[in-house]
């Protein structure tokens, strides 16, 4: 057990499985009391789209389910793992897209271990369709726990971490922030409006001594799954581009980057804010911070569209400042 985050106490969305509980688990090794996280208790029965695994030949149907097993859990599950490691922690199960779902995890922090220092963000949910196609129940269902869920645990976490002068934020994304080679455009806008959120967190907070940041994993979890799934049904379709899926067999575990998040929600870190880095197995990564690359400026006070049209190409050279050539 190592104690670079003795004495502080966290709060880990979503890490009844996967990420979340990897990360949880990593956390409390390092002496971080847990508040661990997930919808409701897990009833041991594993999920299935019916429509899509009908689909499915038996032997892929009896591949997917050992490797569910492999990942299904709740949020007691990881804390009992953390007690018996030797560890601190307590389940508090609730949907945190519902806000006084969410406020119930900085009442079990305060109300079990005195305060309230990190806050990790990594509940999610994701799904896949062509736009046109995209039911508004998956939309509003992604969209509800990111950034809504992550702003709802934040909003009721905050204000202790400001009284102590001292807190982290680390909120979980996705490479798609950024777009991607899957037709899932609702799951994009979920993870971009959470680097938004935690670039405006940052700047905010920071005069309080609270960080915030980003990471974007790409990770073996029951997601994975999910993929190897819709990699099989849409076949040629799977991806935009026509190219190959994600490796399920090539994808790492979230343990080999888990210490890295543990990194950030400790004093190591203590002037990182404001970032977003990617989590891949043994890679991470730093994104640069979007800026104005490219400009062009109208000769008077407003453009005309003949200008527009005349002056478009500027938009994509580096930018030049008037004065120095149009």
């Amino acid at each position: 057990m190592g104690d670079y985050l003795k004495g502080k106490v966290a709060i880990v969305t979503g890490s009844g499985m996967g990420i979340g509980r990897a990360v949880a688990k990593a956390l409390a090794a390092e002496g971080c009391k847990v508040v661990t996280n997930n919808r409701a208790p897990w009833d041991g029965v594993i999920p299935v789209d019916e429509e899509k695994f009908s689909r499915l030949p038996k032997d892929m149907q009896d591949w997917c389910m050992t490797e569910y097993a492999k990942y299904y859990g709740d949020a007691e599950r990881t804390a009992k793992e953390i007690r018996d490691a030797g560890g601190e922690a307590v389940a508090c199960f609730g949907d945190i897209s519902d806000y006084e779902a969410a406020g119930k995890l900085t009442e079990t922090a305060i109300n079990t271990y005195g305060k309230l220092d990190i806050v990790v963000n990594i509940a999610s949910a994701f799904g896949f369709s062509p736009v046109q196609d995209m039911p508004k129940k998956m939309w509003d269902r992604v969209n509800t726990v990111k950034p809504t869920g992550h702003f709802y645990v934040i909003r009721q976490a905050v204000q202790h971490m400001i009284d102590q002068g001292w807190g982290r934020i680390v909120n979980c994304a996705s490479p798609a922030w950024t777009g991607g080679d899957l037709r899932q455009s609702e799951y994009c806008a979920a993870n971009a409006g959470v680097v938004g959120m935690t670039y405006g967190l940052a700047a905010e907070l920071k005069e309080y001594g609270i960080t915030a940041n980003t990471f974007a994993p790409a990770a073996k979890t029951r997601a994975s799954v999910d993929m190897e799934i819709h990699n099989f049904l849409e076949g040629d379709r799977k991806t935009i581009s026509g190219g190959p899926g994600i490796s399920y067999d090539g994808t790492a575990a979230p343990e080999t980057f888990a210490n890295f998040i543990v990194w950030l929600c400790g004093d190591g870190a203590k002037d990182v804010t404001g970032q977003v880095f990617m989590t891949m197995g043994k890679f991470i990564g730093r994104y640069a911070i979007p800026a104005v690359e490219g400009a062009m400026f109208a000769d008077g006070d407003s453009w005309s569209l003949d200008e527009v049209t005349k002056k478009s190409e500027n938009l994509f050279k580096p930018m030049q400042m008037p004065g120095f050539g149009k």
